[in-house]
């Protein structure tokens, strides 16, 4: 049940950060047109991307491409140790990660939540709430180390990583 819900929001949130990439594309893009063409820029372009979709796009993806095998790693054991040690080395590949991005999501929720709580604005062509823009890096993060704690503590998954 929980794998199932897990997957659910890894999938919706991923799909929320490919489609920031292609409104990156298309801001960008039509930016550049605009500018040659009609000589107008998209006024929103460069805040729109630099607050909202860039860190959508990064962080939002982490768990589902995490749970597809499809991040990077820097390996310096090997993947399957036998017995107990092993068994805790395998635990600890998950467990450590966690670790770091647990506080990473506590310490951008607090920012975050400071932001949303003082109503931060960036000012610009249009009032940006920044605590919003914020609130990507710890929802990312979060679910990310919702994945690394479940496929840690499930006996199952933590036997084949």
């Amino acid at each position: 049940m929980l794998e199932k819900v897990l997957s659910k929001v890894e999938d919706a949130l991923h799909l929320a950060g490919c489609l920031s990439l292609v409104a990156v594309a298309v801001l960008i893009n039509g930016d550049i047109l605009l500018r040659l063409i009609a000589n107008r820029p998209v006024q929103i372009q460069f805040e729109l991307t630099e607050l909202y979709l860039m860190p959508a796009l990064a962080t939002l993806s982490l768990s589902r491409v995490f749970r597809d095998g499809g991040h990077l790693a820097l390996e310096f054991t090997p993947e399957r140790l036998p017995g107990a040690f092993g068994a805790v080395i395998s635990k600890l590949r998950l467990l450590l990660p966690a670790a770091f991005f647990a506080a990473v999501t506590i310490m951008s929720g607090k920012f975050a939540f400071g932001a949303i709580a003082h109503g931060d604005v960036e000012y610009g062509v249009v009032d940006w709430p920044l605590g919003w823009a914020y609130a990507l890096i710890p929802l990312g993060c979060g679910v990310l180390v919702l994945r690394l704690l479940h496929d840690a503590l499930n006996p199952r998954v933590a036997a084949d990583t």
